[in-house]
């Protein structure tokens, strides 16, 4: 008997970044943003944080559209046992940087996948460490000024002129750019979406 055939495939993100590392794995997909308020408490447990917006966000699209095969993620940065999110103005990112250089951090990603015909419910927390360079303000101020920073957690994109403030990073780099792509694939061979 022949394997059914793959859902509609739905990434419940806006995130241009989720969207091109998806599509690197050469899977069709609509994206669906989910109006959502997530959970971004500064104080949270950054892999319950992660992991709870991950599934808001599946959940959300997931009901709208009961017969897809729907993927929620969330990214986070973490470091002094605070939650770095978006931030909310150029000052907020220039604290963030100075915060992180010169230092270790982790970047924290929930995934979700949510299929509500068949009660399809599958959740996975990825995290990957970043060293940061003890970069000088003059640094600073020249990556703010090439990154549009307020999109992204932490205040920067490790794939946008990473090489002048990151000194390296350990675990899976897609996760840190906001999609680990080694479980997003296993997650969607479990959930038949691959062969």
């Amino acid at each position: 008997m022949p394997s059914a055939a793959p859902s509609r495939l739905i990434l419940a993100s806006a995130s241009p970044r989720r969207k091109e590392l998806l599509a690197s794995l050469g899977v069709a997909f609509e994206v669906v943003p989910a109006e959502v308020t997530e959970h971004e408490a500064p104080d949270a447990d950054p892999r319950e944080m992660v992991r709870h917006n991950a599934a808001l966000k599946a959940d959300w699209v997931a009901a709208r559209h009961p017969d897809a095969t729907v993927i929620g993620a969330d990214t986070t940065v973490f470091i002094d046992r605070t939650v770095l999110n978006k931030p909310r103005d150029p000052a907020e990112a220039r604290a963030m940087l100075r915060l992180l250089r010169g230092r270790t951090h982790t970047v924290f990603t929930g995934l979700a996948i949510r299929r509500q015909r068949d009660g399809l419910r599958l959740d996975q927390g990825v995290a990957s460490e970043v060293t940061f360079k003890a970069f000088d303000d003059a640094t600073l101020e020249l990556y703010l000024s090439r990154v549009h920073t307020l999109d992204k957690a932490g205040g920067y994109a490790i794939q946008e002129q990473g090489d002048l403030i990151v000194a390296g990073f350990t675990g899976s780099l897609t996760n840190i750019v906001g999609l680990p792509l080694e479980e997003m694939k296993q997650l969607l061979t479990r959930a038949g979406q691959t062969r």
